[in-house]
């Protein structure tokens, strides 16, 4: 039997390549997207068993021509800026490939004969800010963005609505909260807070760790359940839905910093970082997983200690190994 081909963008990032070995376990034929001079580390333990083309999602006629290559039965598309920091500093170049990308990849998915599913990878922070602070969402909830990644986010989404209306493309949106785990970037809370205490605990930093605001409560999840929630996605998804793939509880940034902490033997002082601090926060992030436990089958499977400590097992493994080339 043929197996399905499936086409990720962004498959080099940090939920990308857990999205291949997630696929390529179920039997996928796995093709990514790589941007120029993107680095393939996350990729190691799958690199011999994809195929990597160059892609870089703003290029229209370059999207057009790699599905058209590729033909593949499912597209997830993940490629982003992604970060809600970074999309303060480059605010132009978020919107361009947040939005405009999205847009290039939807349109060149109009010619992709016998297509069954577009996944898109939405975001909690299209949400913003909330009233009341500390309700729980659901995936019929307004959209009230306060950053230009959570404003791309949202236009995206809107326009993959759009696809499904107008032209009939099976597009399902995947609406994760956060995610955490081994190989997330540390300009990322969680994988931050790791690299910190993983070089305090190796002796590599000084038992002191710089934070930001440790007040806010966001619903966390491990990497390795939000892209087996892709998965669903793409083979029960219905087209047109947007789905909320999280834990269904918010816990503070102060409660994850304890947890890690926790993890090394030596005393470690806390110091707010005035750089790490944003004008703009969001209180609360909590998400109803409802919907897709009950259309798709999705399950929470790792629990925020266990993310927190392969995560910080993993910076453990990765500061050891650079201090020995250093």
């Amino acid at each position: 039997m043929k197996k399905p081909v499936a086409f990720i963008t962004g498959v080099a990032g940090f939920a990308g390549s857990w999205l291949a070995e997630e696929l390529l376990c179920e039997n996928y034929r796995v093709v990514g997207g790589l941007f120029e001079n993107e680095p393939v580390d996350n990729l190691s333990l799958c690199s011999s068993d994809i195929t990597l083309l160059p892609l870089d999602i703003t290029d229209p006629d370059q999207v057009a021509a790699t599905l058209r290559q590729v033909k593949p039965d499912y597209i997830f598309h993940l490629a982003a800026i992604a970060s809600v920091a970074r999309s303060f500093r480059s605010e132009r170049l978020t919107y361009r490939v947040n939005f405009e990308g999205t847009l290039n990849m939807l349109a060149a998915a109009r010619e992709v004969t016998n297509l069954k599913k577009f996944v898109f990878v939405g975001s909690c922070d299209a949400y913003g800010v909330i009233m009341p602070k500390n309700r729980t969402l659901t995936e019929d909830d307004p959209f009230n963005p306060i950053s230009p990644y959570g404003i791309s986010k949202a236009s995206a989404e809107y326009l993959c609505r759009q696809y499904v209306r107008r032209y009939d493309l099976p597009v399902a949106i995947a609406r994760p909260f956060n995610h955490a785990g081994p190989r997330q970037a540390p300009d990322f809370v969680v994988s931050d807070f790791a690299r910190q205490v993983a070089a305090i605990d190796l002796g590599l930093q000084r038992p002191e760790i710089h934070v930001g605001n440790l007040a806010p409560k966001r619903d966390f999840s491990d990497v390795r359940d939000i892209v087996r929630g892709y998965h669903l996605v793409a083979e029960q998804g219905r087209p047109g839905q947007a789905y909320h793939l999280c834990s269904g509880r918010a816990v503070s940034i102060g409660t994850v910093l304890k947890t890690l902490t926790g993890l090394t033997s030596k005393k470690v002082a806390v110091a707010v970082d005035k750089d790490k601090l944003r004008k703009a926060d969001i209180p609360v992030l909590r998400g109803s997983n409802r919907r897709a436990i009950e259309e798709l089958g999705f399950a929470v499977r790792y629990r925020l200690k266990e993310t927190l400590r392969d995560t910080f097992a993993w910076w453990q493994e990765l500061l050891t190994a650079q201090n020995r080339k250093g």
